[in-house]
């Protein structure tokens, strides 16, 4: 059988926690085409006002983008904004129970302006205010069972004031007790409230802060000093555009550069690697692969204006650019496909890999991808014991988009995302198929 290498075909649906702070973030769109008569400023004429989940909020929605499930634990005030996130994320299928309102606390808003794709200022409507002790007693008493499904946690701190000691302290060590891994994207220069965790996620500028050292300090001399202050396995220093740092208290040491096109606007990319990272160790993936692919979804983010939500299929088609043995699926990898798939149409095409690749054949995929319906092409392996040689050469063709090994897994994702066209090569000839069935009754 076909050996794997694609990371992405490892992942199965996990459920994650987030815990944090939750923003409303506000996108105001327009053009500058004169300045104003009161004073030397550019007066933005606004075509378009955007909401979107900020905070833990843009974390919560990269995972649902991811095929995740989640749970969100914060808080929102008695407002316009809390009552839209809470709205928002429970119609894209989140659960929101804990995501609790407390009086008195208004929901924090950052409205953006952009013109011509530049944002041109930023408006903060925010203030840090304590949790409540009602609800953070309400809160810790509800983490036993919130827990009981959870592979992930993360802790997405935005400093508002939400994440005490006390519930931090109760979060870490619950899961810690049930080996449920803890990733947390810190705040302010105290790292010691977040003991315990598995993974701290700290950009550049918070961990100097955090070490108390000056900016010409070294990454090696920063993070010997984040780990004197608390007791961390993992230290994942991101640079922004620049890349990632990964450290181990073991003192393994590895840098990763950002696989980006282009670089349009770095807002949410820590977010999105907190998405990424709270995935793929759900799937028990290796503390390198998992920051690949978080340096993955980053590239993609930054390429985006704004708070980017990063999919499956965004990651699959990149690592389909960076290595062609990614599009080769087996049985226990249904779900990958199935996220790569998602709202997009594709053609499945069966043949045998005994016969090889044949002129007709290669015909064939030129003419399938011919066709201006922007469907994918997915190749099913219809013989059980499909020649190696054959399939990695499939998987180096660029019009192949996905190829399927054993029959159940295609069967499964016909069911689930009905393909728009079927055929089936017979020597020379190529056969439609009236069902996607038919394939496995050859």
């Amino acid at each position: 059988m076909v050996k794997l290498s694609g990371m992405l075909s490892q992942f199965d649906p996990v459920h994650v926690l987030v815990i944090g702070d939750f923003l409303l973030d506000t996108y105001t769109t327009g053009k500058i085409k004169r300045m104003s008569p009161e004073a030397p400023v550019p007066i933005l004429h606004v075509e378009k006002e955007e909401n979107r989940p900020g905070g833990a909020g843009n974390v919560v929605l990269n995972l649902v983008s991811l095929g995740a499930q989640v749970t969100a634990i914060g808080r929102i005030g008695y407002d316009f904004a809390g009552k839209w996130l809470y709205d928002f994320l429970e119609e894209e299928g989140v659960n929101v129970q804990a995501l609790l309102s407390q009086k008195g606390y208004k929901t924090p808003v950052k409205n953006r302006l952009i013109a011509d794709s530049q944002q041109i200022l930023r408006l903060d409507h925010e203030e840090a205010t304590s949790l409540l002790q009602n609800l953070e007693k309400e809160l810790i008493q509800q983490l036993p069972a919130l827990l009981e499904t959870i592979q992930i946690v993360a802790i997405s701190d935005y400093g508002k004031g939400f994440l005490s000691s006390a519930l931090l302290k109760a979060v870490i060590q619950l899961a810690k007790k049930s080996s449920i891994p803890v990733i947390v994207d810190p705040k302010g220069e105290d790292f010691s409230k977040y003991n315990g965790a598995t993974v701290l996620k700290p950009n550049l500028p918070e961990a100097i802060a955090a070490a108390k050292l000056l900016k010409t300090s070294s990454l090696d001399q920063v993070a010997q000093v984040i780990f004197n202050q608390c007791c961390v396995e993992i230290l994942l220093i991101t640079r922004s555009e620049e890349g990632m740092s990964l450290f181990k208290r073991s003192g393994y040491t590895c840098d990763f550069s950002v696989p980006s096109k282009e670089v349009k606007d770095v807002t949410g990319a820590g977010d999105t690697v907190l998405a990424m990272m709270s995935i793929a160790l759900a799937n028990q993936m290796d503390i390198n692969h998992t920051v690949q692919l978080s340096n993955i979804a980053a590239g993609i983010a930054i390429e985006k204006l704004g708070c980017a939500r990063v999919t499956l299929s965004h990651i699959a088609q990149r690592l389909l650019e960076m290595d062609v043995e990614n599009k080769i699926f087996e049985e226990q990898h249904l779900f990958a496909l199935q996220q790569s798939l998602k709202d997009v149409k594709y053609t499945v095409l069966g043949v045998d890999s005994q016969k090889g690749m044949t002129t007709a054949l290669f015909s064939t995929f030129r003419k399938l991808c011919s066709k201006k319906l922007k469907s994918k092409l997915v190749v099913y392996i219809c013989d059980t014991n499909p020649n190696q040689e054959f399939v990695l050469l499939l998987s180096s063709l660029s019009e192949v988009d996905f190829i399927v090994l054993k029959s159940e897994s295609l069967k499964n994702l016909c069911k689930i995302i009905h393909p728009e066209h079927v055929f089936v090569m017979d020597e020379s000839e190529l056969i439609p198929l009236t069902h996607p069935m038919e394939l496995f009754m050859l």
